[in-house]
């Protein structure tokens, strides 16, 4: 088990995780050691995603790094975005989805690391994005006020739903019956067999992350050192407690035999592990902590010997869950165009070590050069500059 963090000095930690008791009573205390920090990017991470092979990251620097955590190397980059990557969630160990501040969502085979599909998502930019269980939906939020349904079987949208304001989180319950659209403070309880709010949550502070630990309790963390769960079905606030000395910038839950996690990073540099009780109106206990003495602002939990059964999206033969409720959902989108098979997107293979000084390793590298990208991006437009001048 490892933790995984991204912050904005660029770089990506890595601790790994070793869970024990303490000989004296029943209380335990997990420990977390230093692996590995790796300086590949340019500027500021802002997404994870992992799987049970593959840690990427995403960055300001509209790059998408992908990283062996078996073998403990850099396996490639992603160049396909022209903005700041917002979002990445894995489907399995066969599909990547991307979204960035271009508008873009872009579906990546995961095992070729090629851009199956390149989908022109919102007006603006796309602020989150959420998979469904079935693997058939997704549901993204952007900068043009609406939250849209994307059919992943086809590749296309599916219905959009003018929402008035600009969501920046949607996340779907575990078992995919009701999803959450955060606006600012505020929560908006989806029901899916019905595809309206069936209840609202307000926050004291702005929200910054959501996690379901169960179908009906929500945690919710914000621009404030407390973490609050929430009954999704009472819109009831069942325990609160103080987490870090900073805002909660990103959390991520897991269960192992016996044991169900919550993992928090705060503004603060501390990565913190909770241990979760069944009773959810009870506070969780700390397992263990680390400083990184960074501005953390990703976070994610590798789990190397956790299988995922969920290789790829369902074949095209197999309905929609929510083809019944079009009507109510909203209207199809006429507009948006998928790309299919650009196979420009695959990055280069050549690898370096993570474990190893990050200066020398970039040197070394066969990896696509965010800076020789950019200058030659900045030459392109000088030379349509000049060209538009001449034939004026």
């Amino acid at each position: 088990m490892e933790l995984v963090a991204g912050c904005y000095e660029q770089v990506l930690f890595g601790f790994a995780v070793h869970p024990e008791s303490e000989a004296c009573g029943d209380h335990e205390q997990w420990t977390l050691v230093a692996d590995f920090t790796h300086h590949a990017h340019t500027a500021s991470l802002s997404a994870v995603a992992v799987n049970s092979r593959f840690v990427v990251t995403g960055s300001k620097d509209e790059t998408i790094h992908i990283y062996d955590m078996k073998k403990k190397i850099e396996h490639g980059a992603l160049v396909h975005h022209s903005g700041t990557i917002t979002c990445l969630k894995f489907y399995g160990n066969r599909h990547l989805i991307s979204g960035a501040e271009d508008g873009l969502i872009c579906i990546w085979d995961a095992k070729k690391w090629e851009c199956l599909k390149s989908i022109k998502a919102h007006k603006g930019q796309v602020t989150f994005l959420s998979i469904h269980p079935s693997g058939k939906l997704a549901l993204s939020v952007g900068t043009d006020k609406t939250l849209r349904t994307w059919n992943l079987v086809e590749g296309r949208s599916a219905f959009i739903k003018n929402i008035k304001q600009n969501a920046h989180i949607v996340e779907w319950s575990p078992r995919g019956e009701q999803y959450v659209v955060i606006i600012q403070n505020k929560i908006d309880i989806y029901q899916l067999d019905t595809a309206s709010i069936s209840g609202t949550i307000t926050n004291e502070k702005r929200i910054s992350s959501v996690k379901f630990l169960s179908e009906s309790v929500l945690a919710v963390a914000g621009d404030e050192e407390v973490i609050r769960f929430f009954d999704c079905d009472s819109l009831v606030c069942l325990c609160e407690f103080k987490a870090h000395e900073n805002r909660v910038k990103d959390m991520f839950s897991f269960e192992i035999p016996e044991q169900h996690v919550i993992v928090t990073a705060s503004s603060d540099g501390f990565i913190k592990m909770w241990k979760l009780e069944q009773d959810k109106k009870v506070p969780p206990s700390l397992l263990c902590e680390v400083n990184t003495k960074a501005r953390l602002t990703c976070l994610g939990v590798w789990l190397d010997k956790v299988p995922d059964t969920k290789e790829s999206f369902p074949p095209a033969a197999e309905p929609s869950p929510v083809s019944k409720e079009q009507s109510k959902i909203g209207k199809k989108e006429p507009g948006d165009t998928v790309y299919k098979e650009e196979k420009q997107s695959k990055p280069n293979t050549k690898k370096r070590n993570l474990a190893g000084d990050s200066k020398k390793a970039t040197k070394e590298s066969g990896l696509v050069s965010t800076k020789k990208r950019k200058m030659v991006e900045m030459l392109e437009k000088k030379r349509k500059k000049k060209k538009i001048k001449i034939m004026q």
